[in-house]
C-alpha cells in the first residue's frame, strides 16, 4: 500500500515537472500569521505541500492556471475529434452561454480564470478529490468588492486544492470557496452550479456549446491521465482530518446545503426524478438526460458540489447520506 501511494507522489511529481519544495517567495506559505492579519481558519501546519510548487496564472510555472492568453473555445464538432465520448467534462450554462470544460484539460491546470461576455467566471478542479466547482471570482478589498484572477497555490488541505488570489495572496480552500489564511480570512466565493457530465451526453443534448481548447500556448500531453490508477483505489494519497469508511471513499457524491445542514448523495443512487426532504424542506433531485443532476425545491435551486465522498465528509463530517 505505502508503495503505491509513493509510486502516485513520485509520478504526478515527475509529470508535473516540479521540486517537493515550494519556492514561490509567497510569505502565506509561511507558519507564522503576518501582523495585523486575521487568524488563519485552518492550523497552518496542517497545510501540506502538493509536490508542485506556486503555480503562475497564464504562465508556465507549477501547476499553471490558465488565463485570458491561454482560453480559446471550439465547437462541438471539433472537439468530438479529440474527446472521447465517456470522457468527463465540467459542463456550465451561465448568462445564457453553454461552455464546456473537459477534465483532460483542467487536471493539469486545475483552475481556469474565464470570462463569459463581461462576467468573470473562476473553474476549477481538484483531480484528488475528483470535484469540479465553479466560483464568482470577487473579492473585497477594503470595502470594495473587485474581480481576482486565482491561481494554485502548490498547497493541499484535506487532500484538496488550495488556490491563491492574484490581489492578496490570500489562501484560499477548493471545496466550499472559504479563505482560510491572509488578509481576506472568513470570505467565501459564490458559487456558480456546474455539472460534471460524460461527454457523450452533452454534446448530444448542447451541440451548440463553446469547448475549450487544447490550444493553451503550454505543453501538456492531454489526454494522459497523471492519476491512472488513483480513482478507483481506496488509497489517499495526502491525510484528512476527518473519515468514514462505511462509504468507499472514491464513491462520486453530491452534496448540498440547506440551511446550515448538509447531504450527500451517491451518484449511483441518482436516476429519474424523486423527492427528500433536508432540514425540513423539501427537495426535488433529477437527473436529466444530458447527464446533470438538479435539487431544487419550489423556490430556489441549490448549488451543489460533486466530490468524492472522503473529500466531501472531510469537510463536513456532520453530513448526512441519502439511503435509497
Amino acid at each position: 500500500m505505502k508503495k503505491e501511494i509513493l509510486i502516485l507522489l513520485c509520478v504526478s511529481l515527475l509529470i508535473f515537472g516540479c521540486n517537493a519544495q515550494d519556492n514561490s517567495n509567497t510569505k502565506l506559505s509561511d507558519t507564522s500569521t503576518v501582523a495585523n492579519e486575521p487568524a488563519p481558519l485552518v492550523d497552518p501546519s496542517k497545510i501540506l505541500s502538493g509536490g508542485p510548487g506556486k503555480g503562475g496564472i497564464g504562465k508556465d510555472r507549477g501547476i499553471p492556471a490558465l488565463a485570458k492568453e491561454n482560453i480559446k473555445f471550439v465547437t462541438v464538432q471539433e472537439a468530438n475529434k479529440w474527446i472521447e465520448d465517456n470522457a468527463l467534462v465540467g459542463a456550465v450554462t451561465y448568462k445564457g452561454e453553454k461552455r464546456v470544460y473537459p477534465l483532460q484539460i483542467l487536471v493539469w491546470h486545475e483552475i481556469v480564470n474565464d470570462h463569459v461576455g463581461k462576467d468573470p467566471l473562476l473553474v476549477t478542479y481538484c483531480p484528488l478529490c475528483g470535484s469540479v466547482i465553479a466560483y464568482k471570482p470577487m473579492i473585497t478589498i477594503e470595502g470594495k468588492e473587485i474581480e481576482s484572477r486565482f491561481g494554485t497555490s502548490g498547497k493541499l488541505y484535506n487532500s484538496n486544492l488550495i488556490m491563491y488570489d492574484e490581489e492578496t495572496e490570500t489562501y484560499w480552500q477548493q471545496i466550499d470557496g472559504k479563505a482560510i489564511q491572509g488578509p481576506l480570512v472568513g470570505q467565501e466565493l459564490v458559487e456558480v452550479t456546474i455539472d460534471t457530465v460524460r461527454w457523450d451526453e452533452w454534446s448530444k443534448a448542447h451541440p451548440d456549446s463553446k469547448v475549450l481548447s487544447q490550444e493553451t500556448g503550454m505543453s501538456r500531453n492531454y489526454g494522459r491521465d497523471p492519476y491512472p490508477s488513483y480513482y478507483e483505489s481506496s488509497h489517499l494519497i495526502f491525510p484528512v482530518e476527518n473519515s468514514d469508511d462505511s462509504v468507499h471513499p472514491k464513491d462520486v457524491i453530491f452534496g448540498i446545503e440547506v440551511n446550515g445542514v448538509h447531504k450527500a448523495y451517491r451518484e449511483k443512487d441518482i436516476s429519474g426524478k424523486f423527492e427528500d426532504t433536508v432540514n425540513n424542506v423539501k427537495i426535488t433531485v433529477e437527473k436529466k438526460s444530458d447527464g446533470t443532476v438538479s435539487f431544487t425545491s419550489s423556490d430556489k435551486e441549490f448549488v451543489k458540489e460533486r466530490d468524492f465522498w472522503f473529500a466531501w465528509y472531510a469537510f463536513h463530517p456532520n453530513t448526512q447520506l441519502y439511503e435509497k
